[in-house]
């Protein structure tokens, strides 16, 4: 099997009509992508935040003055800037400014302990960091262990208030510098001087478990995230100009970096941006007053909105609401259903990776949505299930198997990670450690995964850095980890503890150890205590044993 090896694709035949079989990609970067969206739709809202709105023209102004502040600074073409920020216009110039200057995004979640980004930070080599002024301690911290040049901050009491200087109590020096006092400023630098970017060159650092369990960064080319972008926005068939995007989804996760950021700028909608979306209310305020009709989710955010009371009593209306996609992890039918009834728009399923970021598969829009599939191939993907031994057979409709995929949003490796990246890309096709079978119509079925990777509401969980915490504590000899189903979060943590001889000890007890480790949603909800953990020949923990024990207890 080589590059060569062809491929049957009987999912065009599924294809909604609107939907080609190939797209012509332009070959642009992203910074080019949102120049060349500057241009046409200058003066159209960008951007809203609570209160505040942004225009095309005037995002591209902070943008070019970031970048050029951080040319002045010493930035090369591929550094690396760890940018930790929630859903606010900070990150969407960031994010921009960045790549303008030639930079490497590394987005990170922001809720992070400092063990955490420890973690992260061993994974790469972040010259500069750009974070909320409440993190500089955090970060002030990690700078003496990784001697990152710089940390420009944005300060939380005028967040999203571009326009006006900080008033931080932080204090700009030549280490820490204010972000809304860089982006006030112009820079004049020769253009020729500042790095030029081509498709091919990284754009993206983007942490996944891969096959071992512990993060790595997948890169991500500016050709990956352009494709994607314009592969998405045909098959919800949205219109260039006319669109309104929802950003609710972690814009520091490729799902939300791509689905609604990149492909906004892509089609040059309004987004709307959402830092906090467990307050369902504000966003259903959002989505009726700016008549959002694109919203990329997870199924607990669809599942809120369902239950919320004014939503059944009527007190909103959703009806601008033209498609959402909903991805992470299963969507449930009655989900869908309701969801729909509500907004008479279409809500439906996909999958993606980090490695792919993001999207590789998704239900048609007008099409059948098979229930318990992630859809079809997008225009220009191949996908095949082959055996998980070998990975070289090819697998009959129907048949188990591990999802391998070809498409132009393939990542181009693991950063300093040379194993994990033979193992994961083989002569073009990326091995995506999925378990899923096809069906003779080309819908494809997630199965189980190969990795242990948890997922709660979207978000990853590595089960060996929760069980390096948990063996940590005094009274514990080993700990198993691993998630299994819930309806409301996709899947929840649980703990097989076992403990030393003549030691016990609460939940309260070990979740209070956890905590200042490791964030809340990562914590396990439930431990069982054991006398031993099953394990391979190997040692390794057979954590699906584990699971399989629990959930037949738990009668399910």
């Amino acid at each position: 099997m080589g590059k060569n090896w062809q491929v049957k694709r009987p999912w065009l035949k599924s294809y909604d009509s609107h939907v080609p079989e190939t797209i012509r990609y332009p070959e642009i970067t992203i910074d080019q992508l949102f120049n060349s969206a500057e241009e046409k739709y200058a003066r159209k809202t960008f951007l809203v935040y609570k209160e505040f709105s942004y225009s095309y023209r005037s995002i591209s102004k902070y943008v070019n003055n970031l970048k050029n502040f951080l040319f002045l600074m010493g930035l090369k073409k591929g550094d690396q800037v760890a940018v930790v920020l929630p859903n606010i216009p900070e990150f969407v110039v960031a994010y921009f400014g960045v790549l303008a200057a030639g930079g490497i995004v590394v987005a990170m979640n922001p809720r992070y302990t400092e063990d955490e980004f420890k973690q992260l930070f061993n994974k790469v080599n972040v010259q500069m960091v750009i974070c909320l002024d409440s993190h500089t301690h955090v970060f002030q911290q990690l700078q003496k262990e990784f001697l990152f040049s710089k940390i420009i901050f944005s300060s939380h009491n005028t967040i999203g208030n571009l326009n006006i200087q900080s008033k931080s109590d932080q204090k700009s020096n030549h280490n820490m510098m204010d972000l809304r006092e860089i982006i006030n400023d112009d820079y004049e630098i020769a253009k020729e001087k500042v790095a030029h970017n081509f498709p091919d060159d990284a754009a993206i650092f983007q942490f996944s478990g891969g096959t071992t369990g512990y993060p790595k960064a997948a890169i991500g080319m500016h050709k990956n995230i352009v494709a994607n972008a314009f592969q998405f926005s045909r098959w919800c068939d949205l219109t260039e100009g006319r669109e309104t995007i929802l950003a609710a989804i972690p814009l520091y996760h490729v799902y939300g970096m791509v689905l609604a950021l990149n492909m906004g700028v892509a089609i040059g909608a309004q987004i709307i941006l959402v830092d906090d979306p467990s307050n369902i209310d504000f966003v259903l305020s959002q989505i009726e007053s700016h008549q959002v009709t694109f919203y990329p989710g997870v199924p607990t955010m669809y599942n809120a909105i369902n239950k919320n009371p004014k939503v059944k009593k009527k007190e909103y209306d959703l009806t601008s609401i033209k498609a959402c996609i909903s991805g992470s992890f299963t969507l449930h039918p009655h989900i869908k259903k309701d969801f729909e009834a509500i907004t008479q728009g279409k809500l439906i399923e996909g999958y993606g990776l980090s490695e792919a970021p993001t999207a590789t598969h998704c239900n048609p829009l007008y099409g059948e949505n098979r229930v318990g599939s992630i859809g079809l191939p997008l225009p220009d993907v191949n996908a095949k299930i082959v055996d998980i031994e070998t990975g070289q057979k090819e697998m009959e409709i129907g048949q188990i198997g591990e999802l391998i995929i070809h498409g132009p949003q393939v990542m181009q490796g693991y950063f300093q990670q040379e194993q994990e990246t033979r193992i994961s890309l083989r002569d073009g096709w990326l091995y995506t450690g999925d378990i899923a079978t096809m069906d003779v119509e080309g819908y494809f079925y997630l199965v189980d995964r190969k990795k242990s990777l948890i997922k709660v509401n979207g978000l990853q969980v590595w089960p060996n850095e929760v069980e390096k915490i948990i063996d940590s504590h005094p009274d514990v000899i080993e700990s198993g980890v691993g998630g299994v189903p819930d309806k409301e979060c996709g899947e929840r943590v649980i703990c097989w503890l076992v403990l030393k001889p003549g030691t016990s000890i609460s939940t309260d007890k070990m979740n209070e150890w956890c905590r200042s480790k490791i964030s809340a949603y990562k914590i396990p909800v439930e431990y069982m205590q054991i006398e031993k953990l099953p394990r391979t020949g190997v040692g390794k923990i057979l954590r699906r044993e584990l699971i399989s024990s629990y959930l037949e207890n738990a009668g399910q």
